[in-house]
């Protein structure tokens, strides 16, 4: 993994047993920027031309011989939470077969998130082109020092980094869900009773919103056989099976609406600023969307400071965003390790929930997909397309795929981020490392197609030798800036 694997983010009425009486509404099409085809984007085509193209997924049936079949009705899960995460579990628990109900308090939900997805979330996912607001193929590693680094020169022409707005695509994967035959409901959860005996069901309480309760909803249960929870960091469902919490850092962002001349200059292009002033722990960002940028930063250790480091960051940027006008305020916890206990019984936890969220970056929207696609693989697996009920050794399955995959990415960006987060000496030496062009080409690569890249024995060397220089200069300087400063 190169050492700047770090530059794109990524802020039945009680009682009742029988189905919720919901009818989902209807996705609305969303246009972007402008209409996207192939014909006129040449470079997408290409882009769908040379990259594998998703192969179906094929499920090998390993249900527990002690796992009895299900008589007169198939499996039941509910999916807490109707993120990426939510959505993706959803999806591919309908179509194998399961009765499956996606629980999600706000339909209209906006979270806070720099929104940047990798290239291959395209393929893998099949999301349609035209709900990716920028494809920036540019970036600009700004210094402690403003120092600027252009950041994008090894991309291949069909390369990309997509910028999406989660209320677009999270409503995209809801609705893709639906269609599926997933039951939305809209509705929050708010707690849920474990099984006496070993197939006794799961039974949450939620209260269920609709045209005639207004905002305090109605109360309802849901019994089901299993339970997903995939409602980001506050989950109640991690709660719920006593999961154990995590550190976090807290994602503070303004969407902001500039004018077309400076819009302009953001049509392929993000920025990332670093230095004590924005974060001590974190970064700065603004980020191109389709008609506003979205500025901001993030902080583990001095979360009461989050304002103060959000005006530095509006100030580094201020000439290019002068003009500008802010038109939402956004804040969220982003977990910074995996919880204790990821899985409990016939409960697991996927994405922000599970604490899927890469140091350095704070990258979570592809690991929520991934993760809620991959424990939604292991239910259908398990109980052989819905027939038999399922145990904690099914799911566990998902879990020892996802480290055995994931484990070594979170290891070394959390590395990363204590070498060279840690001062803005540190930091001068990341900017300055990154317009090498073999760091560049390893971070994208690895970036874009979630994949550990071999790098050249050579080249690493190399790299190691240029990372010393780099820590040693960035020390130089800041002993002269302290004797002007004296």
């Amino acid at each position: 993994m190169a050492s700047i694997a770090a530059i794109t983010p990524h802020f039945s009425t009680s009682g009742d047993r029988k189905t919720p009486n919901f009818r989902p509404q209807a996705h609305q099409t969303f246009i972007g920027l402008r209409k996207t085809t192939l014909e006129n984007h040449p470079s997408l085509s290409q882009s769908l031309t040379l990259s594998n193209p998703p192969k179906p997924h094929k499920f090998q049936i390993s249900a527990a011989k002690s796992s009895p079949k299900l008589t007169g009705r198939n499996l039941r899960v509910a999916i807490v939470g109707g993120g990426p995460a939510g959505g993706a579990a959803a999806e591919t628990l309908a179509k194998g077969g399961i009765e499956t109900y996606l629980i999600e308090r706000k339909l209209d939900n906006c979270k806070p998130c720099g929104g940047a997805i990798p290239l291959c979330m395209v393929d893998e996912f099949d999301l349609p082109l035209d709900i990716i607001d920028r494809r920036v193929t540019k970036m600009k590693m700004i210094s402690p020092s403003n120092v600027a680094v252009d950041v994008g020169r090894t991309l291949k022409p069909h390369e990309y980094i997509g910028m999406v707005r989660r209320e677009v695509l999270d409503s995209y994967l809801r609705d893709r869900a639906s269609e599926s035959g997933a039951t939305v409901i809209n509705g929050l959860f708010l707690k849920l009773d474990l099984p006496q005996n070993t197939n006794d069901p799961y039974v949450l309480h939620y209260n269920g919103y609709n045209g005639n309760t207004g905002k305090v909803g109605e109360k309802r249960t849901l019994e089901v056989d299993a339970v997903i929870g995939a409602d980001g960091a506050n989950s109640r469902v991690a709660k719920s099976i006593c999961a154990g919490e995590y550190d976090y850092a807290i994602a503070f962002q303004e969407r902001i609406k500039i004018p077309d001349e400076k819009m302009a200059y953001y049509e392929d292009l993000a920025e990332m600023y670093v230095g004590d002033d924005v974060s001590p722990d974190f970064y700065g960002w603004v980020f191109p969307k389709c008609d506003h940028v979205a500025v901001g930063t993030g902080t583990v250790t001095h979360k009461g400071e989050i304002k103060k480091f959000q005006l530095a960051t509006r100030l580094r940027a201020k000439e290019k965003i002068f003009g500008g006008k802010i038109i939402r305020v956004e804040a969220h916890p982003i977990p910074e390790h995996p919880r204790p206990r990821r899985l409990s019984g016939r409960v697991a936890l996927v994405g922000d929930a599970a604490g899927y969220v890469t140091k350095c970056s704070g990258e979570g929207i592809y690991f929520a997909a991934k993760s809620g696609r991959m424990c939604a693989e292991a239910i259908v697996e398990g109980s052989e397309n819905g027939k038999r009920m399922v145990e904690e050794r099914d799911l566990r399955k998902y879990l020892e795929k996802w480290d055995k995959t994931y484990w070594p990415t979170y290891k070394v960006l959390d590395i990363l981020q204590k070498v060279f987060y840690r001062s803005n000496p540190a930091k001068e030496a990341f900017v300055e490392m990154c317009a090498d062009d073999y760091v560049q080409k390893m971070t994208f690569d690895s970036y874009l197609y979630k994949r550990v890249v071999p790098g050249s024995p050579l080249e690493d060397l190399k790299l190691a030798v240029n990372t010393i220089g780099s820590l040693v200069r960035a020390n130089a300087l800041r002993r002269e800036m302290d004797k002007i400063n004296v």
